[in-house]
Formats: structure tokens, C-alpha cells, sequence
């Protein structure tokens, strides 16, 4: 039995966009599972959504993070590229071999992966951006970024120190 993700009041993080991009996926995530055990119908134009989605969830992240002071190539970020790396990789091979098994490998992984991403960088990603007054409906920092402020490179965790 395929363990599945189901959007909960413990994923959200009091984030109303975020939290809403989240749940979107998670949903996804579980129409994916669904088809892929169903095994009647086509999973790749889903996971086509999928991705698309991620990649554009991710690229919202990315956007605050770059506008609030974190370095390009920070620990959260780093994460989203290998994410999105392998769900492309599995998306090519999915569609040049014809072989599932990879992309329900990917879906175990991912129902495995989000929970734990959520709860560490992205909560922090939020309470960073709480702590410098950043708006993301407007894109408006309360305050300007101090010119030599460091730039953030890590979540805080000692593994991406």
C-alpha cells in the first residue's frame, strides 16, 4: 500500500498563499497516486501539471527569497533545483522508455519529501519573511534591505551551514 499525503491543518503554515500553493500540490500529488495505481489511465499528462506547478510553486519561493536577501545559491533553493532535476529526469524518462516505475517512485518519494521540506525551510522562509515586513501580494519590504546586509545561504540547520 502506497502511503498518500492529504492536506491538513499540520501542513499549513499560516501562510495564505503559500498554504494555498501547498495544498494545490498535494492535491496533484494525490491525483497522481490515484492514477498510477488505477493504472487504466495515461499518468504523464498529470504529472505534466504537476511539474508545471512545482516549478512555478518553487519559482514564487525563489522570488521572495531573492528579494528579501537570500543568497542565489542557498540550502533552500539548492533543494528546489534537485527536486525539480529529478522530476524532470523521471519526466523524460517516463516518455523516451515508457516505464512508470520511476514516476511512482518519484510520487513515494515526494509524499515522503514535502511534509519535512514544509515544516523546516519553508516555515522558516515564512517567518523570515514576518521578520522583515516582506508582503508577498505586493512584493513590498517594509523596510529596504540594508546595502551590507550578508545575504541568507542556509535554513540555519548545521548540515547547510
Amino acid at each position: 500500500m502506497t502511503t498518500t499525503l492529504i492536506w491538513s491543518d499540520a501542513l499549513a503554515l499560516q501562510h495564505p498563499q503559500l498554504d494555498q500553493t501547498h495544498e494545490e500540490f498535494v492535491a496533484l500529488l494525490g491525483e497522481l497516486q490515484v492514477l498510477l495505481a488505477d493504472g487504466d489511465a495515461d499518468p504523464l499528462p498529470l504529472y505534466a501539471r504537476l511539474l508545471a506547478h512545482t516549478e512555478a510553486h518553487f519559482g514564487m519561493e525563489e522570488g521572495w527569497m531573492a528579494a528579501t536577501g537570500f543568497a542565489p545559491d542557498n540550502c533552500h533553493s539548492r533543494q528546489h533545483a534537485m527536486v525539480l532535476d529529478v522530476m524532470r529526469q523521471v519526466q523524460v524518462h517516463c516518455h523516451r522508455e515508457a516505464d512508470l516505475a520511476p514516476l511512482r517512485n518519484l510520487a513515494t518519494e515526494l509524499v515522503n519529501w514535502f511534509p519535512a521540506h514544509a515544516e523546516m525551510m519553508d516555515a522558516a522562509l515564512v517567518y523570515h519573511l514576518q521578520q522583515v515586513g516582506y508582503d508577498t501580494a505586493s512584493g513590498r519590504l517594509a523596510q529596504p534591505l540594508a546595502a551590507d546586509a550578508p545575504a541568507i545561504s542556509s535554513c540555519g540547520n548545521k548540515s547547510c551551514a
